[in-house]
């Protein structure tokens, strides 16, 4: 476990909070950032980095979702209802992210012997535990069955699923998403999910085993706890936890280097979408 802490105790967090980006911020442009923060850790040119987003009425697809026998359907359904989608470079699935979930970030440099798989998804589960320790509830990670995205570091309380941890290595930085469902329901974010599906699979057996969504089993904070949340106080409850492991935090936005780099990311997932899924 101390390696795992040792993780967030760096000497420095670089925290970058683009929350309030508001609906325009396209999920594109997240994902390039992430991409450019790995780079920039990952080459020294940066301290560790905990990035704050937020996006409005998205579905991020992952590359299985992409290979879907009627996909044409399921992005129709998604127009239909006014969400927007894109392909992920991470691993997973399908995920809604809106204006009630809340996404992290946490961008560390590979070390020589680099760093377990494990131990990062581990270090994000210790630092949503510091921040909702006060509610007292146990917070389990460990597969969902029934949610979208499953997989062995869903975190839940009571059976229901509130959020999803994913990683993405790229030239020695090790980039940790998680997104955590803060306001609304868990279960009409997961109705969305189970339509696309419905709609891209038509019943037909597939080579790649999908979920079966069960909206039941998936809920936001503010439901689980029996209290209204905002984006706002789970972001102050991540800074305060965040605190507690860093010498210094640091407000920061892009450096000149690391916006020339976006520019070349950005350019890449572009292109890798219009492939996947732009000619639909």
């Amino acid at each position: 476990m101390s390696e795992v802490f040792d993780l967030l105790k760096q000497n420095e967090w670089r925290v970058i909070d683009q929350t309030s980006f508001g609906p325009f911020f396209d999920p594109l442009q997240s994902f390039a950032i992430d991409d450019t923060l790995c780079h920039s850790v990952g080459s020294g040119q940066s301290s560790a980095v905990a990035r704050t987003w937020v996006h409005h009425n998205s579905v991020i697809l992952g590359i299985q979702d992409a290979k879907l026998p009627y996909i044409e359907e399921g992005l129709k359904y998604l127009n239909s209802i006014g969400y927007r989608y894109i392909v992920r470079t991470s691993g997973g699935l399908a995920v809604v992210l809106d204006q009630g979930v809340l996404n992290i970030t946490l961008i560390f440099p590979d070390t020589e012997k680099g760093i377990d798989i494990d131990r990062g998804y581990e270090a994000m589960y210790q630092l949503i535990l510091s921040m909702f320790k006060d509610f007292n509830l146990p917070i389990v990670a460990g597969e969902i069955k029934g949610s979208y995205c499953p997989g062995s570091f869903d975190l839940s309380i009571d059976g229901k699923k509130f959020a999803g941890i994913s990683q993405r290595r790229l030239r020695k930085g090790v980039a940790v998403q998680i997104y955590l469902c803060v306001t609304d329901s868990g279960s009409e974010r997961a109705k969305i999910i189970k339509s696309f599906y419905d709609l891209s699979t038509k019943g037909m057996t597939t080579k790649f085993s999908y979920p079966k969504i069960q909206p039941e089993v998936m809920a936001s904070l503010s439901e689980l706890f029996h209290q209204p949340l905002t984006i706002q106080d789970v972001m102050l409850r991540f800074l305060t936890s965040l605190n507690t492991f860093a010498n210094h935090l640091v407000s920061s936005q892009l450096s000149p280097f690391e916006q020339n780099m976006y520019q070349q990311y950005f350019e890449r997932i572009k292109e890798r979408n219009e492939k996947m899924i732009g000619h639909i």
